[in-house]
Parts: structure tokens; C-alpha cells; sequence
């Protein structure tokens, strides 16, 4: 799981960087609201860890962004009263710890918010029958094992890890795929011919401009589709 923590006290945040790493998770940590929104910009992540206060600004000035790219956020902050939490809560955070806290209850927090939003319980992650076993690498629709090359188990890791949000093609093409390969424009077309034809049909949707998708909820279904 690929982390973006946003926090400027030095030893807390290489104490949660330390912790995270340790837990097998990749951190990218960030002091000010200017690098968190450059690296949100840049980079694609599975969940956020987000403190309040920061020298150039009020972390709440970022929520609405990160709940726009549909990023499910922790938020990290000393502000312990009732109003403080209901503000960064209804202002779009998942959840809210008080500093200070244990790292145990953080990385306890981490992994429920993981399982709420992705079905990812640390080792395996599952939509809609559609499973990824992160430590073997093993593949299976319903039961039914499949083999993915490299490139198509890391495409299908991406999309899954960030169910119901759309990469860009842009994302899949320089984050994924090895650099040579990016260059050539069908490349990822290809790759995304393979892995449909070897999973089934209903899971990678296009969305036409911009990039792919794996929704939470099979979108036929809501369409009447049999």
C-alpha cells in the first residue's frame, strides 16, 4: 500500500514513516500543503495521513482535493475537542486520531481504513470476486487461478488498490510500465487486451479520454444488465 503522509513534526513523522515501512507499506512523506498537493499531482496513492496544523496552512484546506480524488484520509492533530473532529470528519476525513498516540493504533486504524475502502486486510485484496494475494503474487477470479505477466500483475495491483478511482492513462503508462515500454502508444492497450481477456469481462472499465477503472459495484448491475 503506497501511503502520502503529510506531516511536519520531524520525529512523529519518521517515527510513522518508520512504523509503516516496517508493516511492509511504501511512505512518501511530506511537511508542507504545497508538497502534499505537487506530490498528490504527481504521484497516485492508496490512502492519506494527514496532519492539521502545517507551516504554510490548515490541512483542512486540502481535504476537499483529496476527497475529490476520492483518497480515503486519517487525519493526524493535536486539536482533541468535539468541534475540531466533527469539522475535519464532515469536511471529508474517513477518520481522526489525537496526537498524541500509539503507533500500534495508528498502523490499527491504517489497516481498517484499508479493508473499508479497498478489501485489503494487509495480504489480500478482493473485489467482487476478483482477488489479489499481495505476498505471492497469486491471481484468481471466483477461485479460478490466473497467470499474469509482470506488467499485467502490475497493472492489475494499481487499478485494484485504487478501486473505483480512475488512472489515468498517463499514471498507468510512467508508474507501471517499464520505461521503454511506455513509449510506444498501444503498449498499454495491449497489456489492458491481455489482462480482460485473462480475468473476464465486467471488471477493467474504459472511460473514454481519460483512463481505466475497476469499480467497487459491477456498473451493469445498476443498468439492468443480465
Amino acid at each position: 500500500m503506497k501511503i502520502l503522509l503529510i506531516e511536519d513534526d520531524m520525529n512523529l513523522g519518521n517515527g510513522v514513516r518508520i512504523a509503516l515501512r516496517d508493516q511492509g507499506m511504501q511512505v512518501i512523506w511530506v511537511r508542507t500543503l504545497e508538497d502534499a498537493a505537487r506530490s498528490i499531482e504527481q504521484d497516485s496513492y492508496e490512502l492519506v495521513l494527514l496532519d492539521l496544523g502545517l507551516p504554510d496552512g490548515d490541512g483542512l484546506a486540502l481535504l476537499a482535493r483529496l476527497r475529490a480524488a476520492r483518497l480515503p484520509v486519517l487525519i493526524l492533530s493535536a486539536r482533541d475537542s468535539l468541534e475540531q473532529r466533527l469539522r475535519g470528519l464532515d469536511g471529508g476525513a474517513d477518520d481522526y486520531l489525537v496526537k498524541p498516540f500509539a503507533l500500534a493504533e495508528l498502523l490499527s486504524r491504517v489497516r481498517a481504513l484499508a479493508r473499508r475502502s479497498y478489501g485489503y486486510d494487509g495480504d489480500t485484496v478482493e473485489v467482487r470476486g476478483l482477488q489479489l494475494h499481495v505476498p505471492t503474487r497469486r491471481v484468481s477470479v471466483h477461485g479460478r487461478t490466473v497467470e499474469l505477466t509482470t506488467s499485467e500483475h502490475a497493472l492489475l495491483k494499481t487499478l485494484l488498490m485504487r478501486a473505483d478511482r480512475v488512472m489515468t492513462r498517463r499514471v498507468l503508462e510512467e508508474h507501471i510500465l517499464p520505461g521503454g515500454l511506455a513509449n510506444a502508444s498501444n503498449t498499454l492497450d495491449v497489456h489492458m487486451g491481455n489482462l480482460r481477456r485473462k480475468i473476464g469481462d465486467g471488471y477493467i472499465r474504459t472511460v473514454r479520454g481519460v483512463g481505466y477503472v475497476i469499480d467497487l459495484h459491477d456498473p451493469r448491475a445498476a443498468q439492468g444488465a443480465p
